[in-house]
């Protein structure tokens, strides 16, 4: 009798979940992104079964050397959290962390200060990048770990995981998707999703 009961709270639980349209997939662990062939700026991020079309930076994918040099790095990484524009979204569902932007909201890409590739709060007198933007680029956006540990002067900084713009230009570096598609994907992210940039 216990058997069959639970199994009928297991059921009754399945009913609900899709009545209030939650989602029975599982979380995403791994993303991957590669060059689409012939093309130096435009990628695919291969997340699970679904395949994604992405911006790139407009020098492609490669060992990253220098501020402001247009490569989007190789290698493997993490994503650090996520941000929001309050005033233009609702609080994202997702299990990494949320955390909403400000007018205030800048990220620090100066390698002379030792805030340097990390959030601040403006106005600093170091050089930025202001969160807050016209466009929507930023209005949801995944921080990549790229140099955080160990953390290297002048190798790059603010490598974002960012809305697209419309007609998918070449990023600053950053890999960018719809904004379609970053609303669904980050339901779907796990907490310690791994992000891999294939060399390309």
């Amino acid at each position: 009798m216990a058997f069959s009961h639970e199994s009928s709270r297991r059921r009754a639980r399945r009913k609900a979940a899709s009545r209030s349209g939650k989602s029975a997939l599982q979380p995403i662990r791994r993303l991957v992104v590669s060059r689409v062939a012939g093309q130096k700026s435009l990628g695919r991020l291969f997340a699970g079964t679904v395949t994604i079309l992405c911006a790139l930076g407009g020098a492609g994918i490669g060992l990253k050397r220098r501020e402001g040099d247009g490569v989007t790095p190789t290698g493997r990484f993490h994503l650090d959290g996520g941000f929001f524009r309050q005033d233009r979204l609702f609080r994202p569902r997702s299990l990494l962390q949320m955390r909403p932007i400000t007018r205030s909201s800048g990220w620090c890409d100066d390698p002379s200060s030792p805030n340097y590739n990390r959030k601040v709060n403006l106005p600093i007198q170091h050089g930025h990048e202001k969160l807050w933007r016209p466009d929507n680029l930023y209005d949801l956006f995944f921080v990549i770990d790229y140099n955080f540990r160990p953390k290297r002067k002048g190798r790059g900084s603010a490598i974002f995981l960012h809305i697209a713009k419309d007609s998918f230009q070449p990023t600053e570096g950053c890999v960018a998707i719809s904004a379609a598609d970053m609303k669904r994907l980050a339901a779907r992210l796990a907490a310690r999703v791994c992000l891999i940039i294939k060399p390309g």
